[in-house]
């Protein structure tokens, strides 16, 4: 049987290989330009046990470092304010610069964010010191420490393993990280009301499988839902150890807790994204 398929010529495969060239090229220019440009992703779920509406800016996985600029951040926290939330979360990954380098800029811009219910945070694996791990003679612990206490000092308390009561009828709960830090879920949730709504906020969605009952409501980030994602086919790689199945929007966790999983806001790695828009989350929280 006479194959069908063209002789490949010389010239065919050079010209195979200028179209591969300029798909990546195109890929790469859409990529980077999807880097900067951020979009606001409008949610709503009743949570069981709030008496009141509450409005709720989400923004998680900064990355100030190489890539992404005080300028970047300036933006994000503009439009946050812009929605006039009830409270505001930061779900972690604020930092991919070495201990050491100056992360000032970075709190300049935090300190700007406004709610009259407070603005909180959880760390992430990169606060963790992914840029620098192994560093001789540094404190880790030493380290963390005078980190959450610049955050205090910019009006952002950070949450690890701890929680507050928000509202009379919210209570707050922030999960250290899962891969890096010393998650304890009981510790964070302990403080919870038998009656009220209940919060958590944990960086990593992988934690979903493993939730006690009483969760609520969990707000991750993390995985950038891929950073890119393919038509039909998802995102290639998720840093996640269950694939897909967290990448990003409405999941669902261990006793049929609803969670919501952002795109996040920056990137790491590379400084590309490829159908996967960079998304501040505002959240609109109902009575149940």
């Amino acid at each position: 049987m006479r194959s069908s398929a063209l002789p490949v010529t010389r010239r065919r495969a050079l010209k195979l290989l200028g179209s591969a060239a300029v798909t990546a090229g195109l890929l790469g220019t859409a990529g980077a330009a999807q880097t900067y440009r951020f979009g606001l992703t409008r949610e709503q779920h009743a949570l069981p046990g709030l008496r009141a509406p509450l409005r709720i800016a989400f923004l998680t996985d900064l990355h100030y470092g190489p890539f992404i600029r005080a300028g970047s951040v300036r933006a994000w926290v503009q439009a946050a304010n812009a929605e006039r939330p009830d409270l505001v979360l930061l779900g972690g990954d604020y930092l991919d610069i070495e201990p050491g380098h100056d992360a000032g800029p970075l709190l300049d811009e935090l300190r700007a964010l406004r709610a009259p219910l407070g603005v909180y945070g959880v760390w992430g694996n990169h606060d963790y010191g992914s840029f620098g791990e192994g560093r001789p003679g540094l404190d880790w612990t030493v380290y963390r420490e005078a980190l959450r206490r610049a955050f205090a000092g910019v009006g952002i308390t950070v949450l690890r393993n701890e929680g507050r009561a928000v509202r009379e009828d919210l209570y707050l709960a922030g999960l250290d990280d899962l891969t890096r830090g010393e998650p304890a879920l009981g510790a964070a949730l302990r403080g919870a009301r038998q009656t009220g709504a209940t919060l958590l906020l944990s960086h990593n969605p992988d934690v979903l499988p493993d939730l006690l009952p009483g969760a609520g409501l969990v707000l991750c980030g993390h995985t950038h839902g891929g950073q890119v994602r393919l038509p039909g086919l998802g995102a290639p790689l998720v840093p996640s150890r269950y694939g897909q199945r967290y990448a990003m929007g409405w999941v669902r966790g261990a006793h049929d807790t609803p969670a919501y999983v952002s795109r996040g806001l920056g990137v790491t790695g590379a400084p590309i994204r490829v159908l996967c828009e960079p998304e501040l989350t505002l959240l609109t929280l109902t009575p149940g």
